[in-house]
């Protein structure tokens, strides 16, 4: 993947989900459901592993944005949920700011470079101020996949990790 494909190799049309309406808990159940049709791992294998992390800290990182993740044995290759909420949730997050976009990264058990590739695309899209405001004024499927896609402006001439 280079990084003029933002994150989007990541992500399939099925793992968009657009407008939810959900606290943070229903919000992780959400994910988890979506990454468990897409990748065969059971529901509830994802959402624990997802929710240990989480136990070691938030893993929203300000701006209305997280990226929940976890590695997952069994898993075959890295892959992204992307959600939009309607509004805000409480995510404890560590600015304090209610969490509106999220991406949920599954990565395989032995992973290593490539979660650590992948975390590092994902939080550059969500770090840079007009890819997240691409995010939420994504409209429908096809604006989103746009704004997955898109280059973060702070990414400059940087060449794939």
């Amino acid at each position: 993947m280079n990084s003029a494909s933002g994150f989007s190799t990541l992500v399939g049309d099925a793992s968009i989900l657009l407008d939810l309406h959900v606290a943070k808990d229903a919000l992780m159940v959400a994910l988890a459901a979506v990454a468990a049709q897409v990748t065969g791992v059971a529901e509830t294998e994802i959402l624990e592993r997802v929710r240990e992390r989480e136990a070691l800290g938030s893993t929203g990182f300000g701006r209305g944005a997280a990226i929940p993740h976890a590695r997952i044995a069994g898993l075959k290759q890295v892959t992204a949920v992307v959600a939009r909420l309607v509004q805000g949730v409480d995510y404890g997050a560590l600015d304090g700011e209610p969490v509106d976009v999220a991406v949920l990264l599954l990565s395989p058990e032995g992973a290593g470079a490539d979660h650590l590739k992948a975390l590092a695309r994902v939080s550059r899209a969500l770090r840079d101020p007009a890819s997240l405001a691409r995010f939420r004024d994504a409209t429908d499927l096809a604006s989103m996949r746009d704004a997955i896609a898109a280059r973060p402006a702070s990414d400059g001439n940087r060449q794939a990790a």
